[in-house]
C-alpha cells in the first residue's frame, strides 16, 4: 500500500508538470487572440467600408446584417482555433459540429423569416421596386410606402396601409406604370 504523503507528492508533481506544460500553449493562445482581434477588426472595417458603398441610405440595414453575419463567422473561427491551440482540438471539433446542428435547427425554425429577409434584400436591390412606385402584389394595388428586410408596406388607393411579408411580394408582383409613361396606344 502506498503511503499518503507519497501519493500527495506524486499528485502534486503531476499537477505541476501539467501546469508547466500548459503555460506555453496558454501564452501561444493569448498571443493568437491578440493578433486575431486586430486581424478581425481590420477585416470587418474593410468589409464594412466595402458594403457601406453598396448599401446606402435606406438600404444600410442590409449592409449591417451582412457585416454582422461575417463577424459571427470570423469570431467563431477564432474561438475554435483558440481551443485548438490550447490543445482542446477534440472539444473544438465537437463544438463546431454541435453548432452546425443547432444552426440547422434554427434555420429550419426561422425558415420563413430567412425567406422574408432574402426576398427583402432582392426587393431592396430591384430598381423597379422602390418607395413611391405603384405596384400590384397578391391582389393589392397601391404605392410602396416602405421596404424593410422582412416586410413591405403598401398604401392602397382607399387609404389603407397593407403590410405584407416580402416572400409573398417578391415571388410575384407587377409594376403599375401610368399610361402617360407608356405613350399613346396604337389602334
Amino acid at each position: 500500500m502506498t503511503p499518503i504523503p507519497s501519493l500527495l507528492t506524486g499528485s502534486l508533481a503531476d499537477f505541476l508538470d501539467g501546469v508547466f506544460a500548459a503555460i506555453p500553449r496558454a501564452l501561444s493562445g493569448f498571443v493568437f487572440l491578440g493578433l486575431a482581434y486586430v486581424a478581425v477588426r481590420i477585416v470587418l472595417a474593410l468589409v464594412r467600408t466595402s458594403i457601406g458603398r453598396l448599401y446606402v441610405d435606406d438600404r444600410e440595414l442590409v449592409g449591417d446584417l451582412l457585416v454582422t453575419v461575417i463577424a459571427v463567422f470570423l469570431w467563431f473561427g477564432v474561438a475554435l482555433t483558440f481551443l485548438k491551440i490550447l490543445g482542446m482540438g477534440d472539444i473544438a471539433a465537437s463544438l463546431g459540429t454541435a453548432v452546425g446542428f443547432i444552426a440547422l435547427g434554427v434555420s429550419y425554425a426561422l425558415s420563413e423569416m430567412i425567406e422574408d429577409t432574402v426576398a427583402g434584400i432582392y426587393l431592396l436591390k430591384d430598381p423597379d421596386f422602390n418607395p413611391g412606385y405603384r405596384v400590384e402584389a397578391k391582389g393589392v394595388t397601391g404605392t410602396v410606402a416602405a421596404i424593410e428586410l422582412r416586410k413591405t408596406r403598401i398604401d392602397t388607393d382607399a387609404g389603407d396601409r397593407i403590410v405584407m411579408a416580402n416572400r409573398e411580394i417578391e415571388s410575384r408582383w407587377t409594376l403599375d406604370v401610368p399610361e402617360s409613361e407608356t405613350g399613346p396606344e396604337s389602334d
